[in-house]
C-alpha cells in the first residue's frame, strides 16, 4: 500500500509540471503581433519625420550660411579691387590724353594698354548680345547683368619678398623718379613711365629711381574684367562671379564666387568745373550721360570717382517648398527709373539676399581728374 501511494503521488506531480511548462512557453496571438507592428511603424514614422525635418533644417541653415558668405566675399573682392583702380605706383596719369573712344578692354598689345591707362574704370550697362560678342576675352555672360573693367598696377614689386617674380610675356610698368632729361626732365609725358612685356627688361623698361642710377621697380600691369557667368562649370547652371585677367599676351577667366546671380553698378562722376574728387551725379551708364559737366563717353569714364555696387546672391541649390516672390531693387537705370529684378520659372525655388555698397575710387578721387 505504501508503494502504490508513492507512485500515484509522483505521477500526479509530473502531470502538473507538464501543464505548467506548456503555459510558460505560450506566444503572442496574431492580433497582438499586428498591434505591435502597427505601433512600431508609427514610432518609426515619427522618428523618420523628425530626422527628415532636422536634415532639411540643417541643409537650409548651411545654404543660408554659404549664401551670406559668398555674397560678402564677392562684395569684398569687388570693392577692394575698385578702390585700387588707377593705381600706377608713383606715376600721376593726369597729363595723359583722354582716349578718343572707349578702349577695347580685351586688347593685349602694349600700345593699346598705354592708351587705355587714363580710364581707371569703364563698364557696360546690361550689354546687348552684340556688345558681349565683341568682348572676345569673356564668355558665357549672364544676360541682364553688368560688366566692369578696371586698370591698375600691382601693389607688389615684382621679385621682392612675398611677391611674384617676373613672368615671361606679361606686361610690366615702371614709374620714373629720375629728373634726367630723358625721364621726368623731359617735355613728353611718355618719358615719365615705361610699359612693356618682360622682353623690354634692359631695353625699354629702363626707367630709374630718384638717384637716376638704380632701375625703378617693376610692377605687373593689371587689366581685370568682372562679370557674371551662367555657369561655374559648363552646364551646371550655377551663376558665378568670374574675372578675366590679363596675363602673358592673353586673358584668363577665373571663377571667383558661386551663386552670384546679378550685379548692377552705378558710377559717381565728378562733373565740377574744377574737379574736387567728389561725385556730383550717379548714373548706371556714363556712356549716355549728357547732363551738366558731361565730357563725352571716354571723358565721363575718366571722371568716375565712385561706384555703387548692387549685388544679388542666391543659394546654389533649391529649397523644397520655397517660392521667392520678392522684387529686388538693384539701384537705378540710366534713365533714373528703378532697376528691379523679379525671379521667375525655376528660379523661384532659390533663396536670395541683396548686398549694396558704395566704393570710392581712391586714386582718381584723390588726384582730381585734370592737372
Amino acid at each position: 500500500m505504501t508503494s502504490i501511494s508513492r507512485e500515484r503521488f509522483t505521477t500526479g506531480n509530473a502531470g502538473n509540471s507538464g501543464r505548467a511548462a506548456t503555459r510558460g512557453h505560450g506566444g503572442f496571438s496574431l492580433i497582438e503581433l499586428m498591434v505591435a507592428i502597427a505601433l512600431g511603424m508609427i514610432v518609426m514614422t515619427v522618428i523618420t519625420m523628425a530626422f527628415v525635418g532636422s536634415s532639411n533644417a540643417r541643409r537650409s541653415t548651411d545654404q543660408a550660411s554659404q549664401q551670406v558668405e559668398n555674397g560678402r566675399y564677392a562684395m569684398q573682392l569687388l570693392s577692394e579691387d575698385l578702390q585700387l583702380a588707377g593705381y600706377y605706383s608713383e606715376f600721376d596719369p593726369r597729363p595723359l590724353a583722354t582716349p578718343a573712344a572707349k578702349p577695347d578692354p580685351c586688347a593685349t598689345d602694349v600700345a593699346s594698354l598705354k592708351a587705355a591707362m587714363p580710364l581707371a574704370l569703364q563698364g557696360y550697362d546690361n550689354p546687348s548680345a552684340a556688345t558681349i560678342a565683341a568682348l572676345t576675352c569673356v564668355s558665357d555672360v549672364r544676360a541682364g547683368t553688368d560688366i566692369v573693367v578696371l586698370r591698375r598696377t600691382s601693389t607688389c614689386v615684382a621679385g621682392s619678398a612675398g611677391c611674384d617674380a617676373l613672368s615671361a610675356g606679361t606686361p610690366y610698368f615702371q614709374a620714373s623718379l629720375c629728373g634726367g632729361a630723358t625721364e621726368l626732365g623731359s617735355a613728353s609725358v611718355s618719358d615719365y613711365f615705361a610699359m612693356d612685356t618682360t622682353t623690354g627688361v634692359g631695353t625699354t623698361l629702363i626707367k630709374h629711381k630718384k638717384d637716376c642710377a638704380a632701375l625703378a621697380d617693376y610692377r605687373r600691369y593689371i587689366t581685370r574684367i568682372y562679370f557674371v557667368a551662367n555657369n561655374d562649370i559648363v552646364g551646371d547652371g550655377i551663376p558665378t562671379l568670374k574675372r578675366a585677367e590679363l596675363g602673358a599676351g592673353a586673358f584668363t577667366i577665373v571663377p571667383l564666387v558661386e551663386g552670384i546671380e546679378n550685379i548692377q553698378l552705378e558710377y559717381g562722376i565728378d562733373t565740377s568745373a574744377i574737379p574736387d574728387g567728389a561725385p556730383d551725379v550717379f548714373t548706371a551708364n556714363p556712356d549716355t550721360y549728357v547732363g551738366a559737366g558731361a565730357a563725352g563717353v571716354a571723358g565721363n569714364w575718366r571722371n568716375v570717382v565712385a561706384a555703387r555696387i548692387n549685388l544679388l546672391a542666391r543659394n546654389t541649390q533649391t529649397t523644397p517648398g520655397y517660392t521667392d516672390g520678392k522684387v529686388y531693387a538693384l539701384g537705378n537705370n540710366a534713365d533714373g527709373s528703378a532697376n528691379t529684378y523679379t525671379p521667375s520659372g525655376a528660379g523661384l525655388a532659390y533663396k536670395r539676399h541683396m548686398y549694396v555698397e558704395e566704393v570710392r575710387l581712391t586714386n582718381p578721387a584723390q588726384r582730381g581728374i585734370t592737372p
